[in-house]
């Protein structure tokens, strides 16, 4: 350890630059600064660092190019900036992860955040990279343990996957990715959050994941307050991070929340760059960069391991077709829907297993599995078909046997659902298997007038 803490120092004094362009101010016009005199020292994309005469350094972006001048845009307000202020170029971004980062809170420029001192490593990474070949990327790999019940029969994640979490504010989608942090078989969790209130920040570190979570986690945070840039490149630092990992042979899983707020913060980036929205208010744009950082998840090449990619997409009334979600879900190998009537009736997860497709299927089951699976979906789908009858009491019960089972089956299923998996995978499809025989074997009283306004209560005792 401390001779890789070594190499990180030499790296850093070897990229030391004694000569740096400089600039000075020239304007102040909407969100940009306008800088003379970098116009052949200065690229797009590069950091900048402005001197003020009042105040404190301001470090910034080069958003735009013109003949004779630049755009900054600032990572803080403009307070203390004046007309011939020196501005400095620091050059493009880079990450240089390694290794001692595991168990660490840092920001998207690999500063830390939990008041430590954080060693870089030896090698540079940008912040955009390429993702594998896509003809040489291994296929997916095995289906993996998540702790929770619904994925570990269900909706299976196998290594290598990308799925998106798909819910709306308050049901409960970072408590699901904070257990499936904890739950999932990785060598590595890389935690990317977006836009959190920094509250939440510390509360997810201290509590949620808590101690054992991350012991084997690097989290990437950049909050609410801070600059669209900085959480625009927030979820790319994380993915740059894991890919440290991932080309050290390590399988990682990678954690976003959310992809909205990085669209949101894309949005405020490229609109002060002069994009028009297209999107409903998002720029065209938005639709490469999300379907780029996805791609950079998934299956490795020759000796490298894998990225197992968990996005969250933060919908606005449950609408599936809005813009981010509708590109997100594209380019996934399944989705996830949290429902908010599910969470308002007392199920955690509130997963609608109905609207949730895990693409892995049918290959990452057998199809002993297979068939249970499809008989558990056929019972909750003929249980959601009749509900509204149900509910009102207007279903009698030998009118349809898959009702009358289906109503049987609906309490177990439902806590079966909301389990934390306290046992590998083959104990979680034997209990399934054994609900599902239990319903099927036993005709009892169609739960027909007690199903009305009594659903919620006979799945909270069947959970406890």
């Amino acid at each position: 350890m401390e001779h890789s803490e070594l190499d990180g120092l030499r790296a850093r004094i070897a990229g030391l630059h004694p000569v740096r362009a400089v600039g000075r101010v020239r304007s102040v016009d909407g969100a940009v600064i306008w800088v003379g005199g970098l116009t052949h020292g200065a690229c797009i994309g590069d950091r900048l660092r402005l001197l003020r005469q009042r105040r404190g350094p301001l470090d910034g972006e080069v958003l735009r190019l013109t003949e004779d001048a630049v755009a900054m845009l600032p990572d803080d307000g403009f307070d203390g900036v004046s007309r011939g202020d020196r501005v400095m170029v620091l050059g493009p971004p880079t990450l240089a992860p390694w290794d001692g980062w595991i168990g660490r809170v840092i920001d998207p420029y690999g500063q830390p955040l939990d008041g430590e001192p954080l060693t870089q490593g030896s090698q540079s990474r940008a912040f955009s990279a390429p993702p594998p070949p896509a003809a040489r990327r291994h296929g997916l790999g095995p289906r993996l343990e998540t702790g929770v019940a619904a994925f570990n029969t269900l909706l299976p994640i196998v290594q290598g996957q990308r799925i998106g979490l798909f819910a709306g504010s308050g049901i409960g989608k970072s408590r699901l990715l904070a257990r499936l942090a904890r739950g999932v078989q990785a060598d590595v969790v890389v935690l990317a959050l977006i836009g959190e209130r920094g509250r939440e920040v510390r509360d997810f570190v201290a509590n949620v994941l808590g101690p054992e979570g991350m012991k084997r986690s690097v989290v990437v945070a950049a909050t609410s307050d801070r600059s669209p840039v900085e959480r625009r490149r927030c979820p790319l630092a994380a993915m740059t991070i894991a890919e440290h990992f991932r080309d050290r042979g390590a399988h990682v899983l990678f954690l976003a929340d959310s992809i909205t707020r990085f669209a949101e913060a894309h949005r405020e980036v490229a609109i002060a760059s002069g994009e028009l929205p297209a999107l409903r208010g998002f720029p065209a744009s938005m639709a490469h960069q999300i379907m780029q950082l996805a791609e950079r998840a998934g299956p490795g090449v020759g000796d490298s391991g894998d990225i197992t990619g968990i996005f969250s997409v933060l919908v606005a009334a449950s609408d599936m077709d809005e813009p981010v979600a509708d590109v997100l879900r594209g380019v996934l190998d399944g989705h996830v829907v949290l429902d908010r009537q599910i969470a308002e009736r007392g199920r955690f997860p509130a997963i609608d297993i109905l609207r949730s497709v895990s693409r892995s299927l049918p290959e990452a089951a057998s199809t002993d599995e297979n068939a249970l699976i499809s008989q558990t979906r056929q019972l909750l789908g003929a249980y959601s078909g009749a509900e509204t009858m149900i509910r009102a009491g207007l279903y009698r019960e030998g009118s349809d046997p898959l009702i009358d089972q289906a109503i049987r089956a609906w309490p177990e299923i439902e806590g079966f659902i909301g389990e934390d998996a306290h046992a590998d995978i083959a104990t979680c499809f034997s209990r399934l298997r054994l609900i599902l025989r239990r319903v099927s074997a036993s005709p009892g009283r169609a739960a027909g007038p007690r199903s009305n306004g009594q659903s919620s209560q006979v799945a909270t005792r069947a959970r406890s």
